[in-house]
Parts: structure tokens; C-alpha cells; sequence
């Protein structure tokens, strides 16, 4: 006979099956029965603080590991945790949302149960608008099959998917699973595929300045050889989006710098801008990602390749895996060399900073360009690196990446808060790595206490705090006083946690001190850096113009 498991089990199975060794959660009397059934699992547990920041902690851990996964309980908590999904929902991170609700007999007959809204399926009906695929599951027969369908469809398509797991259908029992076979990539139409590679050849051919724009969806889909593979071929020149940011080595001979629109780097800007062909793969054109929509890119030159789709000039094409471009477009295209393309490769352009030497001032206060000067120098290679959004985001993205590093940043959704929980998911997805985060004060006092689940499961992050005195960000587009917080003492937030080491920096003497004494501690350090509540890059100021324009703000 063929040996059963109950629905949970089958489903922690699915997970570890699929590379997710830890699951972050918050207790709940509807999903205590299958956290129960966690810790018997050879999958983690590790509890967080509060809801939000499990759901951002899967997304940090779902960018280093293919996957991520949260519980939840039913209605206060799954609500609760709600906004992270939807983040992860628009920049395309798989993680799996699982919820512990009432038993199936309740659902049927809908008592007014604690944090239930009436109605029970409003839950439901919320997160099927920011998921791929959802489910409620209804029994032991039929929860393998749909459980199988939103795992599938959650990795096909790397988007969050919804699981509703009813406390009694935890218990009921199902066959063990057998190894998942996953749907292959809907293949591209051959014939479509061959118009298309062949325009596009013709087009870059005849190109004396093609230069390649390389974005997100390379990154999500994990299409970096064929990329790579693509660049080898053919020796275009290429810049990376900061959504695309960190695709391959910034060290890259034909890697020339990040493009951000009229926020790009002169040399960048130029060579954007005068190419007669270019080739734009996996582009999601965000405001943050196009400079405040400034890319001023002329579709008549341009090839703009997307996951399943191509546009060329004017007329598009379905039904065109861009795996399947890549790799045979690659294949037609002759081979350019450096000396032809007049490349100036990002790690030996002056402008970056990790090219001149850092000098240091002891008595100096420290500026927010001095400060990531510094950086560009302190990150280690195969760093995870993680940037809030506003002053941290903006200045990071123009450093050059050290080899094998991670850049992760919300670029997109931008959710304040959002890189705390990311870091304790990148810390455990990847042990062995250094991480560090770069977070402003108002970011970290929304979801900060999630340092003391970081400092229980021994994680060891470098935390930069950015204490500019409130909302920068906000600060840029329009200052008032509903920008300004209460001001605490951060660095001794650690104490407070119990663990980890707190240092105040307020000079590039202090920092140099500072980083000295981080280099050689065992456990989590914590740096409250202090700069002036203005002192923001050009970039964060060009897109605070860009905001307070959309928003008709004076």
C-alpha cells in the first residue's frame, strides 16, 4: 500500500523539495496545527516578529533561493502581511503565502469567529488580485493536485501564489508526494521565433554602434549564461537598469555603466543615446528604473525583448520565449571587437568611486558621498547587498558591484521598510555570505524590530543606519513637518534586542574605527551613521522633482 502523509506534511515535503529550508512565520490559533507539523519537518522554523516583515523576509530569501515561504493565521495575520506579497507580486519574486484558517465545517456554515470579516472568503478574493494562482484547500484528496498547481505556477511564472490551508485539512491524510514535475516554459511559435531573429539580425548587423540594455526579468527567469553566452558572441557593449542591477559582474570588459535616463552617468547617457540599435531585454520601464521616465529611447531603433514577447519598432510579436532569442539570435550575429566598439568598461571609468583611493579625513563629519565612497571599498566580494529605498537606494546603485555580489533593492514597489525583513531572509538563505544593509532611520522605525529575530538565529549582518533625521525621500519632493520622527537612539537598539554589536559614527575617523571593529566581531553590527537631514545624492533629488511633478506638489 502506498504510505500516506497528512496534508501538511505534504505540503512542507513540496517546499523542501523545492530548495526552501526555512519558513518564516507568526503564530495564530488557526495555523498552529501545521506550525506544529513545521517544527516535526525538516523545514526550519523561524518565527518573525510580525507578519509584514515574514512576507518580506520570503522575498529576501526568495531572491538568493528561487523561492520563498510564509505562514500566517487567518484574517489579522494573513491581512497583515498582505502589502509584502503585493511587492513581491509586482517585481516578480516567487514566494508562497500560506495561510492557517478556520476549519472547513466553520467556513460552511460562517460563525462570526475571532478575526474572521463576516464573509470568509474576502480574504481569498483579496490576494487572488496579487498572486498567480491560488487555493483553498477542501480535503485530502484534492490538496495534493492543487497544491502541486500554485507551486507549479508559482515558479513558472515567479510571482507569489496563495495557499488557504484549513485547520482540520492539515490533519487529513494523502499519498506522499513523488517528485514534482515541474510544466515546461511554454515552447515560442518556430515560426514567429525565425521572423523575429532574423528582422533583429538584419537590424544589428547593419548597426556600426549597437549597445545592449539588460533588466529584471534576465534576473528573475535566471537567464544570466544565456546572457552572458550572448555578450561573449557577439562583444556588445551593454548597461544594466538598477532593476537589472548586478546581472553579471560589473567588472565586465563590456559592461559600461547603469543607465538610468537622464540620471546616467554623462559617458553612459551619451552612448545610450547615439546608439543606432538597441537591444532592450527584459525592461519593466518603471519610474525609478527609467530616470523619472527620461530613458528617451527611439523605437525605431530599438528591439525591445520581453519574457514571452519581442517589439521591434513598431509591430510586435507573441509567443517569443526570450531564452529562445537570446540563444539563437546570438548564434547569427557576427562578432564585434573592443577596439570597434570604442567600449569604456564601468571598473576603469575614474568616475567610480572604488577606482581612486579613499583618503581619510579623522576629524570630518561624514557626508552621504564620503560615506559610500568609503563603501565602495569596504564591500566584500560575494557580498549580499541591500539598499532601502530613497538616500540608501540612490547612492548604492552607482557603486560597482564587487565579484559575485547580490544587489537587492524594491525599486519598483519601493515599501518603506521592506530591506529589514529582506535581510533577515537573505541572511538565512545564504549562511556562508557577508550581508550588509544600507536603511534610512524612517524606513527602519517601521519594521526594525525585526533585528531581534536576526540576533536569535545568530545571523551576522553588517547594518548601516542612515540617520538623516526623517524622511528624506519624502523630504525631496516637498518638506514639512509630517517628514520629521521622533529621533532614538539606534545604535543601542541592540541591547535592547539582546545581542549583536551597536556603534554611533558621526566622523570618517569614527567610521574608520567603526569598520575596523566590525571586521573581526562574531555576531550582528550595527553602525548609526549621521549625516545632515538634507544630504541626499543628485539622483534621489532629480526624482524627487520627478515626483512632486506627477503629484502637482509645490
Amino acid at each position: 500500500m502506498e504510505s500516506l502523509v497528512t496534508v501538511g506534511e505534504y505540503l512542507l515535503d513540496r517546499l523542501k523539495e523545492l530548495g526552501v529550508d526555512h519558513l518564516f512565520a507568526v503564530p495564530g490559533d488557526f495555523v498552529l496545527g501545521f506550525l506544529n507539523q513545521v517544527l516535526k519537518s525538516e523545514v526550519g522554523y523561524v518565527g518573525t516578529c510580525n507578519e509584514l516583515n515574514a512576507a518580506y523576509a520570503a522575498d529576501g530569501y526568495a531572491r538568493i533561493k528561487g523561492l520563498g515561504a510564509f505562514a500566517t493565521t487567518f484574517g489579522v495575520g494573513e491581512l497583515s502581511a498582505i502589502n509584502g506579497v503585493a511587492g513581491a507580486y509586482a517585481e516578480r519574486v516567487p514566494i508562497v503565502a500560506i495561510t492557517g484558517s478556520p476549519a472547513t465545517a466553520q467556513f460552511r456554515k460562517q460563525p462570526l469567529l475571532h478575526h474572521t470579516l463576516g464573509d470568509y472568503q474576502i480574504p481569498l478574493k483579496m490576494y487572488e488580485s496579487i498572486t498567480v494562482a491560488s487555493t483553498q484547500l477542501e480535503s485530502g484528496d484534492t490538496a495534493p493536485a492543487e497544491i502541486d498547481r500554485v507551486l507549479s505556477a508559482c515558479l513558472a511564472y515567479h510571482q507569489p501564489v496563495y495557499i488557504s490551508l484549513p485547520s482540520d485539512v492539515t490533519r487529513m491524510t494523502c499519498p506522499r508526494p513523488r517528485p514534482l514535475l515541474l510544466p515546461a516554459n511554454a515552447p515560442s511559435d518556430q515560426a514567429t521565433l525565425e521572423e523575429v531573429i532574423t528582422e533583429s539580425r538584419g537590424m544589428l548587423e547593419q548597426s556600426a554602434r549597437p549597445l545592449v540594455i539588460c533588466d529584471v526579468e534576465l534576473v528573475r527567469f535566471k537567464l544570466h549564461q544565456e546572457l552572458s553566452a550572448f555578450l561573449e558572441r557577439t562583444g556588445f557593449p551593454y548597461v544594466t537598469m538598477m532593476l537589472g542591477k548586478g546581472i553579471l559582474s560589473e567588472h565586465h570588459p563590456q559592461f559600461i555603466g547603469l543607465f538610468e535616463g537622464d540620471r546616467s552617468r554623462e559617458y553612459v547617457r551619451q552612448q545610450v543615446e547615439s546608439s543606432d540599435c538597441i537591444l532592450h531585454l527584459g525592461a519593466l520601464m518603471t519610474d525609478f528604473n527609467t530616470g523619472g521616465f527620461t530613458t528617451n529611447l527611439d523605437d525605431a531603433k530599438t528591439i525591445k525583448a520581453n519574457i514571452s514577447s519581442v517589439k521591434i519598432k513598431h509591430h510586435s510579436y507573441k509567443h517569443v520565449q526570450l531564452k529562445d532569442f537570446l540563444l539563437g539570435l546570438g548564434k547569427q550575429l557576427s562578432m564585434r571587437t573592443p577596439e570597434s566598439m570604442n567600449i569604456r568598461c564601468a571598473a576603469e571609468s575614474c568616475s567610480h568611486r572604488h577606482t581612486q583611493p579613499f583618503l581619510s579625513d579623522p576629524l570630518k563629519p561624514l557626508t552621504i558621498k564620503r560615506f559610500f565612497d568609503r563603501m565602495s571599498h569596504f564591500i566584500q566580494n560575494d557580498s549580499i547587498l541591500l539598499a532601502e529605498t530613497g538616500v540608501a537606494l540612490f547612492s548604492s546603485a552607482e557603486m560597482l558591484m564587487p565579484e559575485g555580489a547580490t544587489f537587492i533593492g524594491q525599486t519598483f514597489y519601493g515599501s518603506i521598510g521592506y530591506t529589514v525583513g529582506a535581510t533577515l531572509g537573505a541572511s538565512l538563505a545564504a549562511p556562508g555570505r557577508p550581508v550588509v544593509l544600507f536603511v534610512g532611520d524612517g524606513s527602519f522605525q517601521v519594521t526594525g524590530q525585526e533585528l531581534s529575530t536576526m540576533i536569535r538565529n545568530k545571523l551576522r549582518p553588517i547594518v548601516f543606519l542612515l540617520n538623516n533625521d526623517g524622511y528624506t525621500i519624502e523630504r525631496v519632493i516637498t518638506d514639512h513637518s509630517y517628514n520629521d520622527i521622533q529621533p532614538w537612539t539606534y545604535h543601542k537598539l541592540v541591547e535592547v534586542f539582546g545581542g549583536g554589536l551597536g556603534l554611533d559614527v558621526h566622523t570618517e575617523g569614527e567610521l574608520e574605527r567603526a569598520l575596523g571593529t566590525a571586521s573581526t566581531a562574531e555576531g550582528l553590527v550595527f553602525i548609526e551613521v549621521h549625516t545632515g537631514k538634507l544630504d541626499c545624492p543628485e539622483s534621489l533629488r532629480s526624482a524627487g522633482r520627478s515626483m512632486a511633478k506627477i503629484n502637482q506638489l509645490d
